[in-house]
């Protein structure tokens, strides 16, 4: 039976004519005794439990810390991968621009070899042209005379006066060996 401090006041002992009734305050205070033994054992599991609480609450007050240094840590390094990212694509940019400028640069000297390439080749090809129309110039010649001479085989000899040079003067005036 539970037992309130107002009770405890304002209990009332039966009085006899040497006092109180002794079984009743005995009842009374062996009442009051178990009374206050739960009150004290509910207080020691009351503590108890408190300090359980209360390291629960430390614990995840700890657990909270160490998440909170955990996340801090991986936004660092999250922020460290991104600028390192940032660094590399950078870097792999300007590389591949170096490259671009490279391959461009590479490609206007060849094309200023194939340039000179081209104007040698015309070159040779106006030179080759030149050679070829003289030959055949000279063979159109060489044509003209022999038809000249088939043409002057079948017409009848003319009587020619003799040459008034000598083969000497012939080979001074031409300069024959």
């Amino acid at each position: 039976m539970r037992i309130t401090p107002i009770e405890i006041q304002q209990h009332q002992f039966k009085s006899r004519m040497f006092g109180y009734d002794t079984s009743a305050v005995d009842s009374f205070l062996e009442m009051l005794a178990d009374e206050l033994e739960r009150l004290h054992i509910q207080n020691n599991e009351l503590k108890e439990s408190l300090s359980r609480t209360r390291n629960s609450l430390d614990e995840l007050r700890d657990r909270e810390k160490a998440l909170q240094e955990t996340l801090m840590t991986a936004q660092q390094v999250t922020e460290e991968l991104k600028n390192n990212a940032r660094k590399e694509a950078e870097i792999l940019i300007a590389e591949a621009h170096l490259e671009g400028e490279r391959v461009v640069r590479d490609a206007n000297e060849r094309r200023v070899q194939l340039l000179s390439e081209i104007q040698e080749i015309r070159r040779q090809k106006i030179s080759f042209e030149g050679g070829l129309r003289s030959l055949i110039e000279n063979h159109l010649k060489l044509m003209d005379m022999d038809n000249l001479l088939q043409i002057e085989e079948d017409e009848p000899p003319v009587n020619l006066p003799e040459p008034l040079l000598t083969d000497d003067d012939l080979d001074e005036r031409f300069d024959f060996p």
